[in-house]
């Protein structure tokens, strides 16, 4: 967002904020929190434009913890400073926090059950499929080979291969650099 648009616009309450991040940390599920967020943010409040959340993902990506807690601490302290960082994040653990106290004794009690492993696929798979849909509206808008391909070759090697995560983001980090930083200043030219 730039200076101008976020001047106009009056400040976050701090209460909404809280209730968006509870809402979302209370109904979403594993790697589909990113998609609910980015409805929630960019989609129907409009508080972040595309770009700002993507960089908002990649940096909470980046940082050690849990990423939908280290995107609510940095969204928040964004449109609220330090206070908005801490609403936005006790929104987020908060609701799971208790969730899995009651489904961890749910568990112990019933966990053998074949309904239970049912419905616990079902929920990962629901997860996956919110992945994969904020992936696909993201990578619309990417208009350059490098990233794509990257992409593509970390999804075969740990998602199709199951090679490990750690050594391939090693080996693809520089290597993206070094792709982007050639073809970008041929592209320059």
């Amino acid at each position: 967002m730039s200076s101008e648009q976020t001047a106009h616009k009056p400040p976050v309450p701090l209460l909404d904020l809280m209730g968006v991040f509870f809402r979302v940390g209370i109904t979403s599920f594993g790697g589909s929190t990113a998609a609910w967020l980015y409805r929630e943010l960019v989609e129907r409040r409009g508080w972040l434009d595309e770009d700002h959340f993507l960089t908002a993902l990649t940096l909470a990506q980046v940082l050690p913890g849990a990423n939908p807690v280290n995107l609510s601490i940095y969204v928040g302290s964004q449109l609220r400073g330090g206070i908005g960082g801490a609403a936005a994040a006790l929104g987020m653990i908060g609701p799971p926090f208790c969730i899995i106290l009651g489904l961890g004794y749910l568990y112990r009690e019933f966990g053998s059950s074949p309904t239970v492993h049912a419905m616990l696929g079902g929920l990962a798979a629901v997860g996956v499929g919110m992945t994969l849909s904020i992936g696909l509206k993201l990578a619309r808008k990417v208009r350059k080979v490098v990233p794509v391909l990257i992409a593509l070759t970390l999804f075969v090697t740990v998602g199709v291969l199951h090679w490990p995560m750690i050594p391939m983001v090693i080996v693809l980090t520089p290597l993206s650099i070094l792709l982007e930083r050639f073809w970008g200043a041929k592209a320059a030219r």
